[in-house]
């Protein structure tokens, strides 16, 4: 009798164990996922504090490109609404291709490429961007092994008390997975 109690308690504290870490790394694994998207958050957020005093750089040189500027303005605009991974993708596209537009319509001002100012913002949103495209690339890499780990058993035993949805991947919308196209008009 008492080596039933035994075995009983060791079951019960080795399947309590098995709980405590599949919810454990459901939960870190989520963390992972909020801490990647963070990431991305800062990026953007960097990128749109840099447009305002690139569309002020650019206004003084190209006051008739008035499209051009307002297509920026926009896409900013857009960027700050976004509150879903979705909506930012979307208009992470929409400012991706307006910054495109900007920068060859800035190849048509010799004195505006010239400019020192011009020069260090454009270089600073190259930075951003490329920073940005790292950010989602490890946004992804974490949403992968979230969701891969909440498919795999015993993990997936454990996903619906853990409270853990799965990630959702930062793609990019439709018809931008091609690079930008430059218009003029």
């Amino acid at each position: 009798m008492l080596i039933a109690i035994i075995v009983i308690v060791v079951l019960v504290v080795v399947v309590g164990l098995l709980v405590v870490s599949g919810l454990n790394r459901l939960r870190q694994q989520r963390v992972s996922v909020d801490e990647a998207w963070a990431g991305i958050d800062v990026q953007l957020t960097r990128r749109a504090e840099l447009i305002p005093n690139l569309v002020e750089t650019v206004k003084g040189y190209m006051g008739h490109e008035r499209g051009t500027l307002e297509a920026v303005t926009q896409a900013r605009a857009a960027a700050q609404a976004a509150n879903s991974v979705e909506e930012a993708a979307a208009a992470d596209g929409q400012m991706r291709q307006a910054l495109a537009n900007l920068f060859a319509v800035a190849e048509a001002y010799p004195d505006l490429k010239a400019s020192a100012n011009f020069q260090q913002l454009q270089g600073e949103l190259t930075r951003t961007e490329d920073q940005l495209a790292f950010a989602r690339q490890y946004y992804n890499d974490a949403v992968a092994t979230l969701n891969r780990t909440m498919v795999t058993i015993p993990w997936s035993l454990f996903a619906g008390m853990s409270g853990v949805e799965k990630g959702v991947f930062y793609d990019a919308p439709e018809g931008h997975s091609a690079p930008p196209t430059v218009s003029f008009g």
